[in-house]
């Protein structure tokens, strides 16, 4: 569908204007990331130029999406901010709260059905703003805006960290939490520290059971889960304009797991082609003239080790099929080395499930080129050996590829369709299972495989790759198979092997659907009401944060001191936790109860100074709370990474948590807290992580004079009675020690609109 036709065209009348003045003021040929960021610039920003990983630049993106999960606590936000009607085109995708148990049909009426409310609240809350409102079963909202709202040069926050998929489409999309929503969808400018540039250039070009997905899991590897942060990480040379625009999204997409603010490709001839084929026609025309001012300028592809802080050279034609994992996106290993990999760490062999689709890889090329693989397994008498759950990105992908009988070739082969939804790569997954917490392996198609993402079951191993290896995989379950080249006995008893998986971009009878899911806002919502029931479990509204007092902190108790990876998944998990993102209060008792306590290394026991014994996190807080003692948390390095949900700052901050101290933040999560007015600091000095003792009492001194760029100080008094002082780093500018002084940002917007 085509929305939003007049704001592109305006973005794009007025984009050779601005990308020739920044062009000026830089004084060099331009990135395609830089055209684009220097196009956005708020009216705040005049002819200035940033210095990259440095300036805090205010910005005006051109759109806002948002799931269900993270759109509940943006839009209990926004109905505070004082704003009749967005200021600024906003859509919520009902993407996130469907379980994924028996099939599609089954599925989406449980999930109308448990989550009635919700969807009530979404749907009024959306029609009163002037929100597209995107109904249960349209699709994951990536792919959703992949295929409706995307367009090359844009700019676009979403509240989720995935967000990035549509820079496949040559978007700056970012992840964002909602007080950043709530910031754009007011009217304000939105602030972000201009980013680090990491070139990548393609060369060459993919072939057999190689995929796109190989090139970012291949990325990971390289450069870790937050080796990006900080950075846009930005595509180009004849490898990338060679692939498929839903293949460019897959490597976006994953992108959030390197950390990385985005990725982007440049615009080409098959961006182009997408946007035609699903029905963007005339915004395709409209890029087509403006064409370079959406890709770098040549001298940057000429010279690119002039232009990027990093840079990195892959061959497409040299690239070997990947599987990475487990338990993190970055442990990255060769097709052809993987198997000794298993063996040697005593991975789980014996594959029990494979799962494709999600918003990372489910195009109709990857779908069609998954089920050329099941067709062999029917058509060469094998039987397949792993569960198989197959989930659909849109209901636009879904439906044609029944029509076009691609979905029947996986339930041929016992294969399931789940409903167009995130399900099993979120933790929304009823999995079926004799034993719970067996040791056992999964492989997904997804992003993420963190420790108990899928399926909440710490020792399941799960493996992220391309969904015709996935799918290979399934068929053999076996994970110590190489479908390069090695054979499978068939139900006949007979040696076979596997040909090379094949796909189409696109269908060749064009995409169709009969109902989109997509209901449009009333012009005028004024009236709309939006009803939240008192005793409702699952909506509350929200209550201000209180103001700073104006006095240093005293006497906080550490609360955790968090040892190894802490995502947002630790902090505050998802899974059956989903069921509460809209009411504070009760979604603040999983807070913290995945992070592993470093004294006792446990999950979810921690000291309570109170009662004086170990206790659950959240009773622990709302314990030191109650008798009116703020509370610390300390983390490791990139403490935050994975999703952008912001109930991981919002939950610390309800129940009494006044700042996060740690080796190094994920950007998101950093962002989170601040917005909130929890306090996000670093250890100037790592190793005085290794100084916090378990029943310390911290003060936080400096806050009467808390300036940007002038470290505060912490004093640890620790049990028996001596002292360490620590000196605190962090990155708040001018604007954001408002936010913190006025108790959050949005406290801040409120006087401001007031």
């Amino acid at each position: 569908m085509l929305f939003d036709f007049e704001l592109i065209k305006s973005v794009y009348e007025k984009m050779p204007e601005r990308v020739n003045e920044a062009r000026k003021v830089l004084g060099k040929p331009l990135t395609l990331s830089e055209k684009i960021l220097y196009s956005h610039l708020s009216v705040e920003e005049k002819g200035e130029k940033f210095e990259r990983g440095v300036d805090y630049v205010n910005f005006a993106p051109d759109r806002v999406a948002m799931q269900d999960a993270t759109a509940q606590m943006a839009l209990l936000q926004f109905m505070n901010a004082g704003k009749a009607k967005v200021a600024v085109p906003s859509t919520v995708h009902c993407d996130h709260l469907i379980q994924a148990s028996i099939g599609a049909e089954k599925d989406l009426a449980d999930a109308k059905d448990q989550n009635n409310e919700v969807y009530n609240f979404l749907e009024s809350v959306s029609n009163k703003y002037g929100i597209g409102f995107w109904k249960p079963g349209a699709g994951i909202i990536h792919q959703v805006v992949l295929e409706n709202y995307a367009f090359p040069g844009g700019m676009m926050i979403g509240t989720d960290s995935h967000t990035v998929n549509a820079g496949g489409l040559g978007m700056v999309a970012i992840g964002v939490g909602g007080a950043d929503a709530v910031d754009v969808m007011a009217g304000m400018p939105w602030e972000l520290k201009m980013p680090k540039l990491i070139g990548i250039k393609l060369t060459g070009k993919l072939s057999g059971w190689v995929s796109p997905k190989d090139v970012i899991l291949k990325v990971a590897g390289i450069l870790t889960v937050k080796g990006g942060t900080g950075a846009i990480v930005e595509y180009f040379g004849e490898g990338a304009d060679a692939m498929s625009c839903t293949g460019k999204g897959t490597i976006c997409n994953m992108g959030a797991e390197i950390g990385a603010t985005t990725s982007i490709f440049g615009y080409d001839q098959n961006m182009s082609n997408y946007l035609r084929h699903t029905g963007r026609e005339q915004v395709a025309d409209l890029a087509d003239v403006v064409m370079e001012h959406l890709r770098s300028d040549e001298e940057v592809y000429q010279n690119p080790e002039k232009y990027y802080d990093e840079l990195i050279e892959i061959n497409l034609s040299e690239l070997q099929p990947y599987i990475n994992g487990p338990f993190t996106p970055d442990l990255a290993h060769e097709l052809s080395s993987f198997a000794k990999a298993v063996k040697e760490n005593d991975y789980p062999q014996t594959l029990e499930v494979g799962l494709i689709g999600s918003c990372t890889n489910s195009s109709y090329e990857d779908l069609s080129r998954a089920a050329s693989l099941a067709k062999q397994a029917k058509d060469k008498k094998l039987k397949v050996k792993a569960e198989f759950v197959v989930t659909p990105g849109s209901e636009l992908v879904r439906y044609t590829t029944e029509r076009d009988g691609i979905l029947k070739e996986f339930e041929d082969i016992g294969g399931v369709i789940m409903a167009n939804a995130c399900g099993p790569c979120i933790g929304q997954w009823k999995r079926h299972t004799d034993d719970p917490t067996r040791k056992n392996s999964i492989i997904t198609s997804f992003n993420r495989n963190f420790a108990k993402r899928n399926d909440g079951n710490p020792n399941t191993h799960g493996f992220v790759a391309s969904p015709e290896l996935v799918t290979a995989m399934a068929i053999a379950g076996d994970l110590c198979f190489n479908p390069m080249t090695d054979t499978l006995i068939n139900e006949d008893g007979v040696e076979v092997k596997l040909d090379e998986p094949t796909g189409l971009e696109f269908p060749p009878n064009g995409f169709d659907m009969k109902d989109s899911g997509y209901l449009a806002p009333q012009a005028n919502g004024s009236a709309v009401v939006v009803d939240v029931k008192p005793d409702s479990e699952r909506l509350q509204l929200l209550a201000p944060f209180g103001e700073w007092d104006g006095s240093d902190y005293k006497g906080l108790n550490l609360l955790i001191k968090a040892k190894g990876k802490c995502t947002t998944d630790h902090i505050s998990m998802a899974g059956p936790w989903l069921r509460f993102r809209g009411h504070l209060d009760n979604i603040s008792n999983n807070m913290l109860i995945g992070a592993v306590n470093y004294f006792n290394e446990e999950t979810n026991s921690i000291f309570n100074p109170v009662s004086g014994t170990y206790d659950e996190v959240p009773a622990t807080a709302r314990a030191l709370k109650a008798k009116g003692v703020g509370s610390i948390v300390v983390g490791d390095e990139n403490y935050g990474e994975g999703s952008s949900r912001e109930h991981a700052a919002m939950e610390p901050r309800h129940l009494g948590v006044k700042a996060v101290i740690v080796r190094s933040f994920a950007r998101i999560h950093e962002t989170n807290l601040k917005k909130q007015g929890v306090l996000a600091l670093t250890f100037a000095d790592k190793t005085d992580y290794d100084k916090i003792q378990e029943k310390d009492q911290i003060d936080i001194i400096g806050l009467t004079d808390f300036t940007p760029g002038k470290p505060l100080t912490l004093v640890i008094t620790h049990e028996d009675g001596t002292s360490d002082q620590i000196v605190a780093n962090h990155s708040y500018n001018k604007v954001q020690i408002e936010w913190f002084k006025a108790g959050s940002a949005l406290n801040l917007i409120r006087k401001q609109n007031n």
